[in-house]
Formats: structure tokens, sequence, C-alpha cells
């Protein structure tokens, strides 16, 4: 009966989980100050661009332009985004007389000194104003979160917490020690883990999210557990309950 009543609170002690395993970014100091870094997200293909040219005299530059910039286009991300130039498989975008121009791996800023630089050199218009943006950026972040999905963003860039903030953040059941980011660059898949725990990754490429990133939040040991025999608390005081039953039926 002792080795018995020993190997269920084994497995209690075992599913429980200590303050260290659930409080985030549990390594910050008080008072303490780190330089923040800024990165533009490269441009990817199927990335669908919002590009202005404009300069001093407006009606120069329409030509330049897809379509005529309305107060409703504006105000409409859709409209823009179907009015917007998409980055083909060979990453490049088409723009009315300057044709095909070269824009995935360059940042926003980088695709718009490309293209001023055509249009001044080629001698198309003195003095343009480019702009350039991104209208379709999104994440995607699955496993234990309050509410696994697709999100789009709109701003130039945001963190891995905001991410995890719009998925109504990490359940209880979530292993804070392994979150996974899956990030597409140059054509090459990159994996990296992140432990939330801890603060170390603020200072990495990683703690800024890049469009079409996939973040997987890994479950912890019990709800690995309670999906197979030996699980929760409950569980275990099933199990219990039975296995003392037949003791006592099988010592009378």
């Amino acid at each position: 009966m002792k080795n018995i009543t020993g190997i269920i609170l084994l497995l209690l002690i075992q599913g429980c989980a200590s303050k260290k395993d659930i409080i985030l970014f549990s390594t910050i100091k008080e008072g303490t100050e780190t330089s923040v870094m800024y990165s533009l997200p490269k441009i990817q293909v199927n990335d669908i661009l919002d590009v202005k040219i404009t300069t001093l005299n407006p009606e120069t530059a329409l030509p330049y332009n897809s379509v005529s910039t309305t107060a409703a286009a504006v105000n409409s991300i859709e409209l823009l985004k179907l009015q917007g130039h998409l980055v083909s498989a060979e990453g490049k975008i088409s723009l009315p007389v300057l044709g095909e121009i070269a824009a995935s791996g360059k940042t926003t800023s980088e695709l718009e000194k490309a293209i001023t630089l055509i249009l001044e050199s080629n001698g198309h218009l003195k003095n343009p104003t480019v702009s350039v943006r991104i209208l379709n950026a999104k994440v995607t972040v699955l496993g234990e979160v309050k509410m696994p999905g697709t999100y789009t963003y709109y701003e130039q860039s945001i963190s891995l917490p905001q991410a995890l903030g719009y998925a109504g953040d990490i359940t209880i059941e979530a292993n804070r020690k392994e979150v996974w980011l899956i990030r597409e660059e140059e054509g090459k898949r990159k994996y990296h883990k992140i432990d939330l725990t801890k603060s170390d990754w603020f200072d990495s490429p990683f703690y800024n999210i890049k469009q079409n990133d996939i973040v997987y939040v890994y479950p912890n040991n019990v709800k690995v557990k309670s999906a197979g025999f030996i699980g929760n608390t409950t569980t275990v005081l099933s199990v219990f309950s039975i296995l003392l039953t037949t003791f006592v039926l099988l010592t009378r």
C-alpha cells in the first residue's frame, strides 16, 4: 500500500509546475536599460505592395501610378490590396511605365530608393517622392494560445509579445520554455526556439515579427500527459481510487 501511495504522490509532484516555469521574462531586473533594435522587414514573394509616386507637380506623376488615390481607397485597406502590386514568384513587381522592378529581398526603404533612382537617372521625373508599404503582412500563431489563428497587422513591424497578444496570450498549459518561431528568408526556412521565461532573446533578430512568420507554442508536460493515460489531478485521483478499491478487495 505504501508503494502505491508513493507512486501516486510522485505522479502528482511531477505534474506540478514551479514559479519560474510560469512567469514570463523572469530574468528582467528593475532599473536596467537596453537599446531597442529596429529592423525593417524584407519584401517577400506574394507580398502586396502599395507604391505611391508623387512630385511637386502631381499631374506629371499620374502615369507612374496604377490608379489615382481616392479618399475611399485611402480609408480601405482591402481596396488598396486590390490596387496593389503583387510580388511575383520571381520576386518582381510591375509598375506603369517603369515595367518590372526587383523587389524581393529588399526592405521597403531600399525599394523606395531603387525606384527613385530609376525615375531620376532615366529622366522620368525630377525630385520624385516614392512611398512603399506592405499591405498584407500577417503572422500565424498556433499551439497553446487562447485564440490560435492567422492575424494581419498594418504596422511596419510588431514584436513577438504583440503577436501572442493578438492570439489572446498563452494558456496556463503552455510550455513557456519552448516557443518555436518559423521564418522564411531568402528562399530558406529557419527555425528558432525561444524561452519566454527569459529576456535574452529581446536583443535577437527574433524579437520582431516578420511577415508570414509562424509561432508555435508547445504544450507543457501536464497537458501532454492529460492526452494519455495519466493526466491531470482528477485523472490521477481516479486511478488512485481504483487501485485503493482493488487493494482493499484483495486483502479482505
